[in-house]
């Protein structure tokens, strides 16, 4: 961001903090320095509205509405109950996972809206060392259709994108009013009112190609309220899924009491000890193995892969990646 427009943009938040009117575009572009250099309507219009997309993708709530029901247009505000931010304290343990919540997202765009956040909690007196060791370094990782469709939940905007079914090559476009983004099995998921289609539905990220375009105003999607998101997809809320079946059944040795995350979708089968350790031999369906085995490397020495070879072999390589890029 140019020093220009950070200048703009801090003068802008003081001039919305500063008043309890809502402040029409044509007086904020007369009292704001930066917008009277705008060298037409059209040229002012294009930055104000970049401006407010950036306060609002910073997490500044910029109100909007009219001071009477004689004025003809609507103004802008910020109310300081919505903008300031109370004390917040962490104890030392909620710091170490916000540390470690930090360090979870295998996504460059979400990186940096942790490290933003991280950012406000130290400026609020909160210390968090989010170089902290852990004995497994997790990750999460994420479709590039997440963040614009995410973004778009939450503005609330209508989402079209190409679509592939898991029998077939083929792309179909997709106009969805999207309700959420979930994950379930491993797997992201959006759910949302299928245009095409008139009817609910939720489609995998993983098939998502291309981008991810937004079409028309910002709030015109309302989630339903009696819409539960994670049952749907998992085919509670009777609508219809595109899900495959399973590619694999795997056998694992979960260390007795970990693992937690892997039991929630494993059937114990039987008890077993590794290394002097004991633990519980499970078995499960998996969809795809190289999620599987990154989500399997995860819970680092409580889970080990029985069969088949292919994934153990899988997970092996994935810790001998970090074995080989640790510090010396």
């Amino acid at each position: 961001m140019s020093t220009a427009r950070a200048e703009r943009l801090v003068n802008l938040v003081l001039a919305l903090l500063s008043t309890r009117q809502y402040l029409t575009s044509e007086r904020i572009r007369g009292i704001v320095p930066g917008y009277a250099d705008a060298a037409s309507d059209e040229a002012f219009s294009r930055m104000f509205e970049r401006d407010k997309a950036e306060l609002r993708e910073l997490g500044i709530p910029l109100e909007t509405g009219r001071n009477s029901a004689f004025d003809p247009v609507e103004g802008y505000r910020i109310a300081r109950r919505d903008y300031e931010l109370g004390d917040i304290e962490l104890a030392p343990d909620e710091a170490a996972a916000v540390a470690l919540a930090v360090r979870l997202w295998d996504s460059p765009e979400l990186t940096g809206q942790a490290q933003g956040a991280l950012v406000k909690l130290r400026a609020a007196g909160v210390e968090v060392d989010e170089n902290a060791a852990t004995p497994v370094e997790p990750r999460v990782h994420v479709e590039p259709a997440f963040a614009p469709l995410l973004s778009a939940v939450q503005q609330g905007k209508v989402v079209r994108f190409d679509y592939r079914r898991s029998t077939s090559p083929e792309r179909r476009p997709r106009t969805v009013e999207p309700w959420g983004v979930v994950s379930w099995r491993s797997r992201w998921y959006l759910v949302g009112h299928d245009r095409d289609r008139d009817a609910p539905r939720c489609f995998r990220l993983s098939r998502i190609t291309g981008p991810v375009r937004t079409l028309g105003r910002a709030g015109a999607v309302t989630r339903p309220a009696d819409v539960n998101l994670l049952e749907f997809v998992a085919g509670v809320g009777g609508g219809e899924r595109e899900e495959p079946q399973p590619v694999m059944r795997a056998r694992l040795w979960l260390a007795e009491g970990r693992a937690a995350g892997i039991r929630r979708h494993a059937t114990v089968v039987g008890r077993r000890a590794v290394a002097d350790v004991d633990g519980d031999v499970v078995e499960l369906d998996l969809w795809s193995p190289e999620s599987a085995a990154d989500w399997i490397a995860g819970h680092g020495p409580d889970a080990l892969v029985l069969e088949p070879d292919v994934l153990a072999k899988a997970v092996a390589d994935r810790w001998e990646r970090v074995v080989r890029e640790v510090p010396r």
